[in-house]
């Protein structure tokens, strides 16, 4: 039977005065510099959404291309962050054609795949292209983080009994991946499903929390020039250092224990949190106690020579000559010339990322490692793929002169006697079964493999003398990336989903919870996870979880971490 029209307007107004109502009860914290509300509450998973927290100044002005400061002052009206942000940021134009390439790998045709002809249909397509695209979310002040809290957490931080036994939730801090030049801290996944799993078997759960941090030449403009004028090298860190302080600082306000952070990043945020261990050389310690970098990646970036130049290329493309002048220009010029760089990059390469620059980063992380001089107490759970390179292979790169040049272009100023050594040696052209590689590309595959991710692994490992939990993931395909949507599943449909298989998903986020919780990734209901251990040995885990000797333990690996180049 049809509702009266009375009626009809009299069940609306009720259900607004709930809406309202819900609204008015969700409860907010006191930052000290602003009061904060939750945006919402899921009633599903029963966890608060305080999104959108300011946990740095609005980095524009002289601030663009600097150390990012902490708010000040006081704002008295209540912040609920009902305005989304992601930083400024841009991709590479040769991204298409990786996933062309990829789907030829799946697909078993890449032999026959043709690269001219994909460049071909790029170039075509760009000259039917505008200016670069700029996202309506997109601003410099983007310095926020959201905290996503159980309400069992969250209400029993009011209790002073609760928190004095408890002393608090563990607390993961998410640092997204995308090349250092893309990402946000929601563009990852729904942590909903992260908590659930926290939740399994009892106990209040985890908190969840994530931040932006700049990228692109926002973020990661380098070399003389800029610190000469006031600027900082690896301003990217120092934002995600500053996130991770705000942590220590606040974060016991929703129920948190600052005694009992996980960072965990997957790709440039696992690379992220490989340059905060080693930040400062280990002398400054580290706003953490656990870490879970997944695939950590990014490109040993040493000279100054090659920060200089990307810099005075930025600069020509924003058509001025001095940083100065740089931060007067309004931030859609900006935008636009990061976009037109970082799409310009060499295939494989994103122009942008972590670079020595002799104070966050004294050295390579490697050497670092290697010497020692990294913090030592933090416990680690370290990842990689089963075929991280395939996204970042140039499929043209196939002999000797063309790894070379490969090698050249990535890396300039690279040793002659060690460039023919890496090739001829550490990677010969060998198809026979005595390499790991049976095909010219597969050895391009394996060198990107090698040094843009897996040895990244092996340095860490080695560094905490092999008492590291170690695993990869090998769900086929296994390509680079492919891991997070299993990190953040929760059910819903992904865009991998044609991929996914859910029990694997559930013992992945057991492992994680778990580590997160005890730092121990072994619990109930999963298989046995060991230390890495002197035999180097990890668990792959796939439709099955099963033990075999960690790939990255290796003597390939074993001489690119002494960073003789």
């Amino acid at each position: 039977m049809l509702l009266s029209h009375t009626t009809t307007l009299l069940a609306l107004s009720l259900l607004s005065s709930v809406n309202v109502n819900a609204q008015n009860t969700l409860p907010q914290v006191d930052l000290g510099y602003e009061t904060h509300k939750a945006l919402s509450f899921n009633q599903t998973g029963q966890t608060y959404n305080f999104s959108n927290i300011r946990y740095g100044q609005a980095p524009v002005g002289n601030l663009r291309f600097a150390a990012p400061l902490a708010p000040t002052g006081r704002n008295n009206a209540v912040q609920n962050g009902s305005v989304g942000r992601i930083c400024p940021q841009a991709g590479p134009s040769w991204y298409p054609i990786a996933a062309e390439f990829l789907v030829s790998l799946v697909e078993g045709n890449a032999s026959s795949f043709n690269l001219s002809a994909a460049e071909q249909q790029l170039q075509a397509e760009s000259l039917n292209a505008t200016a670069p695209q700029i996202d309506s979310r997109m601003t410099e002040d983007c310095l926020f983080l959201d905290v996503i809290v159980p309400k069992k957490v969250f209400d029993g931080s009011k209790s002073r009994i609760k928190r004095r036994q408890s002393g608090g939730a563990p607390v993961v801090v998410w640092i997204y991946g995308g090349g250092y030049t893309g990402g946000s801290k929601g563009g990852s996944g729904n942590p909903s499903g992260l908590i659930a799993a926290s939740q399994a078997g009892g106990g209040d759960g985890i908190i969840f929390v994530a931040m932006n941090y700049r990228l692109g030449a926002f973020g990661w403009l380098a070399g003389p020039t800029l610190q000469a004028s006031g600027g900082v090298s690896n301003a990217g860190l120092y934002d995600q250092r500053l996130a991770l302080q705000w942590v220590q600082k606040h974060i016991h306000l929703f129920g948190g224990d600052p005694k009992r952070v996980t960072v965990m990043g997957e790709s440039a945020g696992g690379g992220s949190i490989v340059h905060q261990i080693t930040a400062y050389g280990g002398q400054r310690g580290v706003p953490f106690q656990q870490a879970i970098p997944q695939s950590p990646g990014y490109l040993p970036i040493s000279s100054y020579y090659v920060q200089e130049n990307t810099t005075q290329n930025f600069l020509s493309l924003l058509n001025v000559s001095t940083i100065e002048e740089a931060r007067k220009l309004p931030s859609t010029a900006v935008m636009i010339a990061n976009a037109q760089q970082v799409a310009a990059s060499s295939y494989g390469g994103f122009t942008y990322g972590p670079v020595v620059d002799g104070i966050f980063v004294p050295a390579l992380p490697g050497t670092l490692l290697n010497a020692g001089q990294f913090a030592k107490n933090v416990s680690v759970m370290v990842s990689h793929m089963l075929s991280e390179g395939p996204l970042f292979t140039p499929p043209n790169v196939q002999t000797d002169d063309e790894l070379k040049a490969f090698i050249l272009q990535n890396t300039p100023g690279f040793p002659a006697q060690l460039l023919d050594y890496v090739v001829t040696t550490l990677y010969p052209a060998k198809y026979d079964g005595s390499q790991p590689y049976d095909s010219p590309i597969e050895r391009t595959i394996l060198f990107i493999t090698e040094t843009s991710f897996i040895c990244n692994n092996y340095a860490l490992n080695k560094a905490y003398g092999n008492k590291t939990y170690a695993y990869q993931f090998a769900v086929p395909p296994g390509f680079h990336g492919f891991d997070v949507p299993y990190t953040f599943w929760n059910g819903a449909p992904t865009n991998l989903t044609a991929f996914m298989v859910a029990p694997v998903a559930k013992t992945l986020q057991a492992y994680l919870t778990n580590f997160i919780k005890t730092g121990n990734p072994n619990g109930r209901g999963v298989p046995p996870f060991p230390m890495q251990g002197k035999n180097a040995s990890m668990n792959t885990i796939s439709t099955t979880v099963y033990r075999v000797k960690d790939d990255t333990s290796n003597p390939r690996c074993e001489w690119w971490a002494k960073g003789l180049f």
